[in-house]
């Protein structure tokens, strides 16, 4: 007997956002439909990935991690390129420098570190400052302008910082990494607070500060299936696409962290953490993220190939 396929029909969708420019543009978002469920709505534009580069050296990376940038790990430039031939398909540099509690690089040292970085590679670029809500407000901007006309995506945005990161988002060309701690009542609060300011939605990419695998994923995953359900139930100021910072989050848990020799009855460090970032990579895409910002490049090749199964 014929078996009748049961198809939602929604009213919104979620927005469409290009970055960067000419050739080198990419879109995101789009979505008319949950992830990878095609028979219900449009869904015009895979997930795609961004390498993660810093502005200094870091010095909390295992080997496993700093092995592939080898060489070019203390030189931003040259580290972005090299994420280029790993197959990413966005640099996000992120000025580590920048906060107070590290070398406290002034926005002008910055602002020069993103031009440079931008002028190595030739796909888009998204730059995050230091996590210093006070620290960003001074730093984005200078970035903003330093970089302008080029649609960079910058962040992060606060609910203490956004005024003047939105504004020299908005004078300057460029779309805008709204971040609250996964709360779907606070991440609307922010929108429509930038919103107010004139800033364009459609130019607004939400972060919602996800978890990784064993370290709330299923919080992250549900706030995130509740932002995409907001959007396709016609709630333009959930209907932005979302941001998931997995390296972050996955580097610094024991799993991925921790030798074969401390811990020989996990198995192999090098296939153990890279099979978490890869995980939790894969939920969160499942769960409507657009932009994941990883950091091995064995977790792109794998996050791509994986892609590449079901689009």
């Amino acid at each position: 007997m014929p078996v009748k396929v049961i198809r939602e029909n929604w009213p919104g969708k979620v927005n469409t956002i290009t970055l960067g420019i000419g050739s080198q543009a990419i879109k995101i978002g789009g979505e008319g439909a949950f992830p990878f469920l095609a028979f219900e709505g449009k869904l015009p534009y895979r997930p795609v990935v961004a390498c993660e580069v810093w502005d200094e050296e870091p010095g909390d990376w295992p080997d496993l991690l700093t092995a592939p940038f080898a060489g070019v790990i203390d030189e931003p430039a040259a580290w972005a390129k090299k994420c280029l031939v790993y197959g990413a398909d966005l640099i996000c540099l992120r000025l580590v420098g920048a906060h107070p509690g590290a070398k406290n690089k002034s926005p002008q040292e910055c602002a020069r570190m993103a031009q440079k970085v931008y002028a190595a590679i030739n796909i888009p670029l998204i730059v995050v400052g230091c996590g210093e809500d006070e620290k960003d407000a001074a730093v984005l901007p200078a970035v903003a302008e330093a970089l302008a006309g080029k649609n960079c995506l910058l962040g992060w945005a606060t609910a203490e910082n956004y005024r003047p990161i939105t504004t020299a988002c908005n004078n300057y060309g460029h779309s805008l990494i709204a971040s609250s701690p996964l709360d779907i009542s606070l991440a609307k609060q922010l929108n429509i607070l930038i919103t107010e300011t004139g800033f364009n939605p459609g130019s607004i990419i939400i972060d919602p500060l996800v978890g990784a695998l064993g370290y709330g994923l299923e919080y992250a995953y549900s706030i995130m299936e509740r932002l995409r359900l907001s959007a396709l139930t016609g709630d333009k100021m959930l209907a932005m696409p979302v941001i998931c910072f997995v390296g972050q989050e996955t580097w610094k848990t024991k799993e991925a962290t921790i030798s074969d020799f401390e811990c020989p009855s996990w198995g192999e460090q090098a296939r153990r953490a890279i099979l978490w970032e890869l995980l939790t990579a894969v939920a969160l895409t499942q769960a409507g993220g657009a932009i994941m910002v990883l950091r091995h490049p064995e977790t792109v090749r794998h996050f791509l190939a994986h892609l590449t199964s079901f689009i």
